[in-house]
Parts: C-alpha cells; sequence; structure tokens
C-alpha cells in the first residue's frame, strides 16, 4: 500500500511539471509572436522634423530664385494648406483696396485700386485706419441718432406728463372751488340783519365825500354836483378790505365808474356794495363773516382820479339807498 500511494504522488508530481513548462513554453511564444508584430508596423505617424525644415528651405531658395511676375511652383500639400475647414481662416474677411471693398481713395481713382508701391504696407495700414474712421464715423452718427431719439422721446413724455399735471391740477382747484362754495352754502346760517344791527368800518380811513340824497354834493372829478348814495373812504391802493357784516355774496361784477364791485346780502332786503376793489377773495354764492377779507384797494378809475384811491362804500333797504353813516360804529 505504502509502495502504490509514492508512486500516486510522483506520478502527480511529474504531470505537474510538465504542465507547468509547457505553459511557459506556450506564454513565451506568445510573447515572440506579439513582439514580431509591432515591429513589423509602419512608422507613418512619425513626424520628421527635420525633413520639413529641408522642404521649408528648399521652397525660399526657390520663391528668391523664381523671376518677378512669374507664378511660383508650389507643391500640392502648401496650396491645400488653407481650407474653410481651417480654424485661422475667415472667409468674409477681404483685403483692404481689393475689388469687393470700396475706398475714399479708389472711389476718387474711378473704382480702380492704385498700382503697387514700395510702400504697400503702409498704404495698407492708412486703408484700414481710414475704415476704422470711417466705421467709428458711422457709429457715432448712430449713437447720435439714437441719443435724439431718446431725447425725443423723453421731451414728448415730459410734455405729456406736464400737460397732464397741469390738467389734474386745474382739475382740483375747480372742484376745490366748487366744494368751497357748497360748504359755505351748506353752513350758512340765517340772514338776519335788522334796523338795530351795526355795520363795521370797511377800510380805516376819511370821508371824501359823505352820503346825500337830500341835495347835490361837488365831486372834484367830474366838476359837477349831483346826489351821492354812498359814502367815498380815503383809502391806500393795496390795503385790504373787510366785510362789514355777515352777508351772503349775491354778485361780483366790474362797472366802469365804480371798478370791479361786490354786492352783499345782509338778510330783511338789506344789501351791502364794496367799489373800487383789486384781488377779491371771495366768489358768488359764497357765504362771508364780519371782518373777513373781501379783497383790497384797487387804483381809481377815471371818474375818481382827483379823489384818488378810495372805497365806494353804499347800504340799501329794498332797493333804496340807507345812510352808512347811521349803521357805522
Amino acid at each position: 500500500m505504502r509502495r502504490r500511494n509514492r508512486e500516486g504522488v510522483r506520478k502527480e508530481r511529474i504531470i505537474m511539471t510538465l504542465s507547468s513548462v509547457f505553459v511557459l513554453a506556450a506564454l513565451t511564444a506568445t510573447g515572440l509572436f506579439i513582439r514580431g508584430k509591432n515591429e513589423d508596423k509602419s512608422d507613418g505617424y512619425v513626424v520628421d522634423f527635420s525633413s520639413m525644415e529641408e522642404n521649408a528651405k528648399e521652397l525660399a531658395q526657390g520663391e528668391n530664385a523664381a523671376p518677378a511676375g512669374q507664378k511660383k511652383d508650389m507643391p500640392e500639400t502648401m496650396d491645400n494648406a488653407v481650407t474653410s475647414d481651417d480654424l485661422d481662416y475667415d472667409p468674409y474677411y477681404q483685403e483692404t483696396n481689393s475689388v469687393n471693398v470700396e475706398n475714399e481713395e479708389n472711389a476718387e481713382n474711378g473704382g480702380k485700386p492704385e498700382a503697387d508701391t514700395d510702400n504697400g504696407k503702409t498704404e495698407s495700414a492708412d486703408g484700414k485706419e481710414k475704415g476704422i474712421r470711417k466705421e467709428d464715423k458711422d457709429k457715432e452718427k448712430n449713437e447720435n441718432g439714437e441719443e435724439g431719439m431718446i431725447d425725443g422721446t423723453q421731451e414728448s413724455a415730459d410734455s405729456g406728463e406736464s400737460d397732464s399735471t397741469l390738467e389734474e391740477v386745474a382739475a382740483m382747484e375747480e372742484m376745490e372751488d366748487t366744494m368751497a362754495i357748497a360748504t359755505s352754502t351748506s353752513i350758512q346760517p340765517a340772514l338776519t340783519f335788522g334796523d338795530g344791527d351795526t355795520l363795521t368800518w370797511p377800510i380805516v380811513g376819511n370821508v371824501l365825500i359823505n352820503y346825500s340824497m337830500d341835495k347835490t354834493v361837488y365831486f372834484p372829478t367830474l366838476e359837477q354836483y349831483k346826489y351821492n348814495p354812498a359814502i367815498i373812504i380815503a383809502a391806500v391802493e393795496g390795503e385790504t378790505i373787510t366785510a362789514a357784516a355777515n352777508g351772503k355774496v349775491s354778485s361780483i361784477m366790474k362797472d366802469r365808474e365804480l371798478g370791479n364791485v361786490v354786492v352783499m346780502e345782509l338778510g330783511n332786503g338789506y344789501e351791502l356794495t364794496y367799489g373800487q376793489l383789486k384781488d377779491i377773495t371771495v366768489s358768488e354764492g359764497g357765504f362771508v363773516s364780519q371782518g373777513e377779507i373781501i379783497g383790497s384797494v384797487a387804483a381809481p378809475t377815471k371818474y375818481f382820479s382827483v379823489e384818488g384811491c378810495n372805497v365806494y362804500f353804499k347800504l340799501t333797504k329794498d332797493g333804496v339807498p340807507v345812510n352808512p353813516m347811521s349803521k357805522l360804529n
């Protein structure tokens, strides 16, 4: 039994050794085969810079040796060196003074390009500079036009806004006047001026011409005698005039003799008339309290030029003149 086991172990060792040798031989043969294939490959992908430099020198020598005006023979590789697929090639670029570009110099020469000179580079640079200057001028014109349009638009917008603002202000003022009249009318108290009530002076001053309905009095400017249904009070132009009693403004008018006139109802048939006014602060239909300012003294009309600035002050009852001095304090 022991011998058989030993023989089996020996056989296994021999088989393993032979298998290892066979595998190593196969791997070695495979490596040698692949190496040979790699050596057989072409070296077409290797760039020979030295040969390129030699070709460039030969081309340069050939260009220098070729006579002027004769076409130089170029290799096919150089002829096709620049194509539409090249990133450095711009199909829309055209040199200055080419046929498709209109320059000021060419326009003067009938559209023909000038003959080449030794200073070709300088002329080309000048043409480019002129083209750039022309483009700058066009840009400035466009910018100025746009600014003008913007300014015109802004001006029209500003004028429209100002017109609408003026209209709004006028509407607001009209509304305020209407509301003031309505308010003064709605809160108007009863007008109860009676025979026992008194008046306050509308302005402090001397009486130039007294009330006189029973006999005529002399008017210096007119140089004649006539009846006077009011009193003429001396005043200074621009001085304020106040209401002599509570009342309602019944009318505001202009008279050629008395100037601007304000008529106020006092109640029970009594009315007060103020003449020779300016800068009137009350409106028709409005209620005025005693002592409230109703205007200021105006320059006298030609009918009172000699008398000077004054206030015409008249009181009536049912249309009949009443001496204001009988009611003034």
